[in-house]
């Protein structure tokens, strides 16, 4: 490769076709290609190039602790879970495009994490911006945001991502205050984005950690309106299951 176009590609950061410039070209030579044949080629292989990056850079952003996707969720394994339900939403993408809340419930080590994030990663994947993000850690966020008087900026840029996840939701008590900066994320967001929220508590049971009666009939209300419930409360803990099955194995052996 000429010097001069070397130094053009790094400068225009076209690393992928600074790579393949000379098997371009041998291809080109050898099917004795049209010269739009070839920038087609070269066009299209930059376009899908960058379109890698910037999901690359959106799953990046997400800050998911496990990439998990619905390719490998063990479906066999939890019977009580209607395959076709969870399969039908996430293909049509109806989440997104209805802004609606999806709700996974159910005891711990039972999946609703791992489907929860593939929910999230397939949003991602379809160019809408996502992130996961831990209750309490959301909570923490939103509470040290009123020290700096920062918390309408904080609630902003949470209402404004496409896919939120929250995980874990009710794993904290939350006082007064807490409790409100929790209602106006969640208000912020009603039918405007989608949120998936992963708890081991049911509606009956969040008065529990929100401590205001009032507080949580108007949550839930918004929540409800527009929401699609995964009851997972009698699927068992897939993590029991392997733990079990390791043990099984070194007996035997």
């Amino acid at each position: 490769m000429d010097q001069t176009i070397d130094s053009y590609l790094k400068y225009l950061e076209l690393h992928n076709l600074r790579q393949r410039w000379n098997a371009y070209l041998k291809d080109a030579a050898g099917k004795k290609c049209s010269y739009q044949h070839l920038l087609t080629a070269i066009i299209t292989d930059e376009y899908h190039c960058l379109l890698e990056k910037r999901r690359a850079a959106r799953i990046k952003a997400a800050s998911i602790p496990e990439l998990l996707v619905m390719e490998t969720f063990p479906f066999e394994r939890q019977p009580q879970l209607k395959k076709k339900t969870v399969m039908d939403l996430y293909d049509s993408m109806r989440y997104i495009a209805e802004s609606q809340v999806l709700l996974f419930i159910g005891p711990t080590g039972c999946g609703k994490t791992g489907l929860a994030t593939s929910y999230l990663v397939n949003a991602i994947n379809q160019k809408f911006r996502g992130r996961f993000i831990d209750f309490k850690d959301l909570l923490r966020q939103l509470y040290a945001s009123l020290a700096d008087h920062s918390d309408k900026r904080v609630l902003k840029r949470f209402a404004a991502i496409d896919c939120l996840l929250i995980d874990e939701v009710g794993y904290s008590s939350l006082d007064k205050t807490q409790a409100g900066l929790f209602f106006d994320l969640m208000k912020m967001r009603h039918k405007k984005r989608c949120t998936i929220i992963t708890s081991q508590l049911g509606f009956d049971e969040w008065g529990s950690f929100i401590n205001d009666r009032h507080l949580t009939a108007a949550l839930l209300d918004r929540i409800t309106e527009n929401c699609t419930v995964f009851n997972m409360s009698k699927c068992i803990s897939i993590r029991k299951k392997q733990i079990s099955y390791a043990a099984e194995k070194a007996r035997t052996e």
